[in-house]
């Protein structure tokens, strides 16, 4: 009896203590951004801010710019993925593995880089307006409107691709030839069964491509130009000329997560209407794409990748160009590395590094232990722990980084301008990757097998180090690796954080593209890149999913 209290306590301890941090770094700061949203020490209680922000059409109208972008890319990403899917899993398509990898490369970038990319393809001196010009062909730009959602659009349309394969996959191939027998065919048969068994996943889908396009801050903020988004205003008025705003930047960051958490909820109730679970006991057997029609499956697959791909090939090839500042100079040199290296490009690569390696270690401990509890010790204590660690799965980058600026700008704990505050930021805002992966894996392990563990007189804890976890790695592995590639390429909310001592690659990379050092802009991009692509073949090493569930 008292070795089952004993054991009980111990698994309330890591519960409490699980929360105790999750209050400290997450709830605490998000009350304080709340406060300083609504309270200024000369006034008390205002609404103030609310009333500047809403009183003027240059600031709210960035919230129906982020929109109009957001709502555009979801809807172009949904269109052009979902076809995507539907050839690559109902048909023999050749080379589907080589597709799989390059459409992972595709949305594991970092987005900005594409933006970047483009504008040395299409900005105003880029490689294809120039060629375009010889042409008489001008008024073509990557900025603006357009140019966000391009750029957006070849990010984020793999994700539905992803997520698309595991949903065709789990379709039985019996109810495909039940339509077909009461003549339901063809476009009939994709629009009636298809899209109506796959809906859960399309709304999942859509969230997530929404959800990254509204809080993104790098693309519009390097080629929207007049069109600017709520992520970049955040970003503007907390940085003001004037200097930092907390009072204005805070209230705008209070409305931005009422946003997201109303669109989050509008997407959780349509997601339950469409809810069901579904089998499949006759797996879909790819067809073999001949002919007139598989040749343009095959044409439609890989000139989209290739097309998403572009930005990643030419940004390393633009690192070893000449340039003089912003102009471009004939020939090839390593110039550009040497300018880097006096740009902090080791500081850059060693602090990602160590925040990656630290961020990636906390997240798999406090992943591993959430899904335990909320698999093995399901109640509403730890049902909350869950359910509150995925709230800055869908907080702009920007929300989280003013939070903890505000929370821990003073006394009794500072952190500012530490390394310290750059983790705990990455560790919030990507632990929903591998805590999801780890509790999806720890519930397909039978409770049977530890059980027998134990009952051969190993403890609970060693159970779960030796037994549960190997079982599980796999998952967590999976998650931690798409985590690790977020930490890598995440600059919403370390622009916010960083000084000259934690500064990493990616602000390396929109630190010298803004003062229009594009050769060494380009070299911080490659090295970026190059990290991604290794994070990229760790996943492929460890996992054999084609989906992603989150």
């Amino acid at each position: 009896m008292d070795t089952t209290k004993k054991k009980l306590g111990f698994w309330t301890f890591v519960s409490i203590g699980i929360m105790a941090l999750i209050l400290l770094f997450l709830v605490y700061p998000i009350f304080g951004l709340m406060k300083e949203a609504f309270f200024t020490e000369s006034t008390g209680f205002t609404l103030d801010a609310f009333q500047k922000f809403f009183s003027k059409n240059y600031y709210y109208q960035t919230i129906g710019n982020s929109f109009e972008v957001s709502i555009t890319v979801t809807v172009i990403s949904l269109l052009l993925g979902i076809p995507f899917s539907y050839f690559y899993t109902f048909f023999q398509l050749k080379g589907k593995k080589v597709l799989f990898v390059l459409c992972l490369l595709c949305t594991l970038s970092a987005p900005f880089i594409g933006a970047y990319s483009w504008i040395l393809l299409m900005g105003n001196s880029g490689l294809v307006t120039n060629f375009l010009k010889t042409f008489g062909i001008t008024g073509i730009s990557i900025y603006g409107f357009g140019g966000i959602v391009l750029v957006q659009t070849l990010k984020l349309f793999p994700l539905v691709v992803i997520y698309m394969n595991g949903a065709f996959r789990d379709i039985d191939n019996s109810l495909m030839e039940v339509a077909e027998s009461m003549g339901c065919k063809g476009v009939k048969r994709f629009f009636k069964v298809l899209m109506t068994l796959t809906m859960p996943t399309i709304l999942a889908a859509a969230l997530l491509v929404f959800m990254r396009a509204f809080a993104d801050f790098g693309t519009p903020a390097l080629i929207g130009q007049g069109f600017q988004t709520f992520p970049v205003l955040i970003y503007n008025e907390y940085l003001s000329e004037n200097g930092a705003d907390f009072h204005f930047a805070a209230a705008i960051s209070f409305i931005a997560i009422i946003v997201t958490g109303i669109i989050f909820l509008i997407q959780k109730f349509a997601t339950n209407k469409f809810s069901f679970t579904m089998n499949a006991l006759h797996p879909i057997e790819p067809k073999e794409a001949k002919g007139i029609g598989g040749f343009l499956m095959h044409a439609y697959c890989y000139l989209l990748v290739a097309i998403a791909l572009i930005p990643q090939v030419y940004i390393i090839n633009m690192s070893f160009r000449n340039y003089n500042n912003s102009i471009l100079r004939p020939g090839y040199s390593l110039i550009n590395y040497q300018k880097a290296v006096q740009k902090m490009l080791y500081r850059s690569i060693g602090n990602t590094i160590i925040i990656s390696v630290v961020t990636l270690a906390i997240i798999i401990v406090i992943a591993i232990l959430i899904a335990y509890l909320v698999v093995r010790k399901g109640n509403f204590f730890n049902n909350a722990i869950d359910t509150i660690s995925m709230l800055p799965y869908i907080m702009p980058g920007a929300v989280i980084g003013i939070s903890l600026v505000i929370a821990f700008n003073r006394s009794p704990l500072v952190l500012n301008g530490t390394l310290a505050i750059m983790i705990i930021a990455l560790v919030i805002r990507r632990m929903p990757f591998t805590s999801r992966s780890a509790t999806a894996a720890m519930m397909k392990i039978p409770e049977s097998i530890e059980e027998a563990a134990i009952s051969l007189g190993a403890s609970k804890l060693k159970t779960l180090v030796r037994i549960t976890v190997p079982m599980m790695s796999s998952g967590i592995i999976s998650g931690a690796v798409l985590s690790w590639v977020s930490i890598i390429t995440e600059m919403s909310s370390g622009v916010i954080l960083y000084n000259n001592k934690t500064i990493t690659l990616t602000v390396s990379t929109y630190n010298a593209i803004v003062r229009g050092t594009f050769g060494v802009a380009a070299v911080f991009a490659a090295v970026t890149t190059i990290f991604t692509v290794i994070c990229l073949f760790i996943y492929l090493r460890f996992t054999k999913i084609e989906d992603v569930k989150l």
